[in-house]
């Protein structure tokens, strides 16, 4: 019996976590496709490493097929291993490269301090790794009338980010399952937008922004632009919790753009602050993995532009450095963006950018991407336009700093991109799962897909 279970993303946007298995008994066999940690109102089951235990079976799992690096779809990894899990992690060649990164930020915060344990976890995880090309097919199992092959295609989502297609036989019963991951916006700079697959018996697919559009990509960058130039005339500084990976780069290529189209003494002088060592670790590797860029990316590079490099940027490192940055920009005039990790405020370096600048009305506060229920962004995002207040460690915060959000720097697909992917497959799948959203997103996404095919949608608890 072929089937699909869910250990994560039924109910909301974290803990991404999905088993595809054949067989029964003490025949039976399965992959795990993610293995995601819960966030915001999603932490269902706490954020500790005590109540972070795999609550599901292994025994039977073969390998982990991982769709991207985000710490929602990966970020359980330590867990599984500890649980005994001793498959192969197969993943895309550059998540290879960054899935020993964001993890070892996730260990020191989440799981140790104690450096040689991290090391030993790390150099166990890099000794799973097995990485696939694009497009090429990798089995996983083949054992009597059971077989099990995968086949990862790019998702647009964030560099290394894929959709898994898996060829399932099971006797006579022969199976093409489809796992979105999370799948990228067509419109995004520097990766190319995804393709929809040539078949799909049955999909699993995201549904994060399943209610809603996001702006063009010529609207939002004008947004910025204009967000840019109102927050700095009066020598404030513009805030922007930044995601490591995907939406940050983003960023950085659409501001050397304005910088580079527009000019002019505001954006000549201009200082772009990345303070975040892990969102300087991954832009670096962006850089050197520029065979993964589109075309509109590298064709800037042949012309001696450097997107994510350039002369008005800098990158924080020390804590120490840090911990002056935020002082200064608290008290001095001087226009200066800082992106700062963590994405949804609920940890890192922006903490202390919030404490000190959120009670000034000359600085802005500027939402990129997704903010979760229950995280201290989305409190911000929801109360910040009335004068309200947030709470951080434990202390409250009164908001008088601007807030904005342009959403459409969102990695994640919209509504609309999300009915494209489906609509693009030759023959509708017979059946849709739709994961990964709140439950608005989803039942809205639900709507879209009843009205274009005639297929079985099921909304799946568990």
């Amino acid at each position: 019996m072929i089937s699909i279970s869910h250990h994560g993303a039924t109910s909301g946007v974290t803990g991404s976590c999905h088993e595809l298995t054949l067989g029964q008994g003490a025949q039976k066999s399965g992959i795990l496709i993610d293995c995601g940690l819960f966030q915001g109102q999603d932490e269902g089951r706490g954020a500790s490493a005590s109540d972070l235990s795999i609550d599901f079976p292994i025994e039977h799992i073969r390998a982990l097929v991982v769709t991207h690096v985000h710490i929602d779809h990966v970020g359980r990894i330590p867990y599984l291993l500890a649980a005994g899990f001793d498959g192969p992690i197969i993943c895309s060649e550059p998540s290879a490269i960054m899935l020993p990164e964001i993890l070892e930020d996730a260990l020191k915060i989440g799981f140790t301090r104690d450096r040689q344990l991290i090391e030993r976890v790390l150099g166990l995880i890099r000794s799973r790794l097995v990485p696939v090309p694009y497009g090429q097919w990798h089995s996983l199992l083949a054992e009597d009338d059971c077989s099990l092959s995968v086949r990862l295609q790019r998702a647009g989502h964030i560099l290394g980010s894929a959709y898994v297609e898996c060829d399932v036989v099971e006797g006579d019963v022969a199976e093409r399952i489809v796992f979105s991951g999370d799948l990228g916006a067509p419109h995004a700079p520097l990766l190319p937008a995804p393709q929809s697959p040539e078949r799909a018996d049955r999909l699993v697919i995201e549904s994060t922004y399943g209610d809603k559009d996001h702006e063009d990509r010529e609207t939002r960058r004008y947004r910025l632009k204009a967000v840019l130039e109102h927050a700095l005339e009066d020598g404030g500084t513009v805030l922007v919790p930044a995601f490591s990976i995907g939406r940050t780069q983003e960023l950085l290529y659409e501001i050397e753009g304005l910088i580079h189209e527009f000019g002019g003494e505001l954006w000549s002088n201009l200082e772009i602050v990345v303070d975040s060592p892990l969102v300087a670790e991954f832009t670096r590797i962006y850089r050197d993995l520029k065979p993964y860029w589109d075309a509109e990316a590298t064709d800037l590079v042949r012309q001696g532009r450097h997107p994510l490099s350039f002369e008005q940027l800098t990158v924080i490192n020390s804590h120490e450095d840090h911990l002056n940055a935020v002082d200064y920009l608290a008290r001095s005039h001087r226009p200066c963006v800082v992106l700062a990790g963590s994405g949804m405020c609920a940890g890192g370096r922006v903490v202390n950018y919030l404490k000190a600048m959120l009670g000034d009305k000359r600085n802005d506060v500027l939402f990129v991407g997704y903010q979760a229920a229950g995280t201290p962004g989305r409190d911000i995002l929801t109360y910040g336009h009335r004068g309200g207040w947030v709470e951080l460690d434990d202390e409250r915060y009164d908001i008088r700093a601007r807030i904005h959000q342009v959403g459409g720097y969102s990695a994640h697909a919209g509504q609309s991109d999300l009915v494209a992917f489906v609509a693009g497959i030759p023959v509708p799948p017979r059946e849709i799962r739709i994961v990964h959203g709140d439950s608005v997103a989803k039942l809205a996404l639900k709507r879209c897909f009843q009205s274009l095919v005639g297929t079985d949608i099921i909304i799946p608890s568990e």
